[in-house]
């Protein structure tokens, strides 16, 4: 068998999620205790001792932070472009993406619908109708991972709430970054994805003649991130040594980029070789379309743990439940048994976040409990 042919690698750092999570893991005892947390809680879901509670799909309300300089209004991205990204994002998450087809058969069986939807926020912070979506004007010439974009003091946008919504800000990146995110238990208002303007959505200014990043699958690897998934080599720099901590994930010896073609051998994972199809390597959007089941256990994990907030139910503020009320329901209203279980759901993840938090704050303090 002769060695694939791989597409050269962009000159791009690609994602700057783990630069930002190594920074805060050597500097924050904090933050190092609520990742153990957060890792026993995913590896408990992994082996079997704990199960997901999810019924249905959930919907993340999202708030995107458009923030563009004042001489390159092309940053300022349309309506368009920005829904052009909602498309892709739950295609991908409920694995109804057309090119899920291109799978090859050893894996088909392992591509999971992660039940997790997206959607522009309705309602701001205060309760009033927004479009979920907040322009800034700033004088910086761009971004990079050190996360000056989320606040007005530094030339970005304030985020919103991080319990109640994902904050995403679209901006230009230096640094030769495509995004970052977040993982979760990282400080809130730190918490959301970063996406270049360039490579948010499939229309504006992502369709540049010759971006191989015009496919959205940007924004899906990032908040993939967010949703506690590692990249699929696991970050060894080639070693072979780590991996991303999903059992059905073939361990590979470092991101795959460009348009790699089955099967691509490496750390002897052979006969089928790296899954470079999956949206946590670093191939041309083209080239990503797909989860697996094991990443859905931990995506579950973080749901019901870290992020447990989006779960749990919230109350509808008094313009709504008046709207609701005289068109007699609708598709938003909810069953009273549905409220029960929700109801239930809440308290039981509110009950294990709280212990979630005790246990971390007995590792920072060195006690324990009886």
């Amino acid at each position: 068998m002769t060695e694939p042919t791989l597409s050269p690698p962009p000159a791009r750092d690609l994602c700057g999620t783990m630069l930002v999570h190594r920074r805060l893991l050597n500097e924050s005892m904090s933050y190092r205790s609520q990742r153990a947390v957060i890792e026993n809680r995913a590896l408990q879901y992994e082996i079997g001792r704990l199960s997901s509670a999810r019924r249905g799909p959930v919907t993340i309300p999202v708030v995107v932070h458009v923030v563009a300089n004042r001489d390159h209004p092309e940053q300022n991205i349309d309506e368009e472009q920005i829904h052009s990204q909602f498309t892709v994002l739950n295609q991908d998450f409920r694995a109804a993406n057309p090119d899920v087809s291109k799978v090859p058969d050893v894996w088909k069986h392992l591509v999971a619908d992660t039940g997790v939807e997206f959607r522009l926020a309705t309602r701001d912070p205060n309760g009033e109708p927004t479009d979920g979506i907040v322009r800034v004007v700033t004088d910086r010439s761009g971004f990079d991972h050190r996360d000056g974009v989320k606040s007005s003091r530094t030339g970005g946008s304030d985020p919103w709430p991080s319990d109640r919504y994902l904050n995403m800000w679209v901006c230009q990146l230096t640094g030769s970054l495509l995004g970052y995110a977040a993982f979760p238990g990282q400080p809130p208002h730190l918490d959301g994805v970063v996406i270049g303007h360039s490579f948010f959505g499939t229309t504006g200014t992502a369709a540049a003649p010759g971006n191989p990043f015009n496919g959205g699958r940007t924004t899906t690897h990032e908040i993939g991130h967010w949703l506690n998934l590692f990249h699929i080599w696991g970050d060894d720099d080639g070693a072979c040594s780590s991996d991303d901590k999903v059992a059905d994930t073939p361990n590979q010896a470092d991101a795959n980029t460009g348009m790699p073609t089955f099967p691509h051998v490496t750390c002897d994972n052979g006969p089928n070789g790296d899954m470079f199809m999956n949206y946590m390597d670093y191939t041309d959007d083209a080239g990503m379309y797909m989860f697996t089941k094991g990443q859905l256990a931990r995506i579950n994990a973080c749901l019901e743990g870290p992020r447990a907030s989006f779960l749990a139910a919230r109350p509808i503020p008094e313009a709504a439940r008046t709207d609701t009320a005289r068109r007699g329901g609708g598709r938003d209203s909810v069953p009273d048994g549905e409220v029960e279980r929700l109801l239930h759901d809440s308290e039981r993840l509110t009950t294990e976040v709280l212990n979630d938090i005790r246990a971390a704050l007995d590792t920072v303090t060195g006690h324990s409990r009886g």
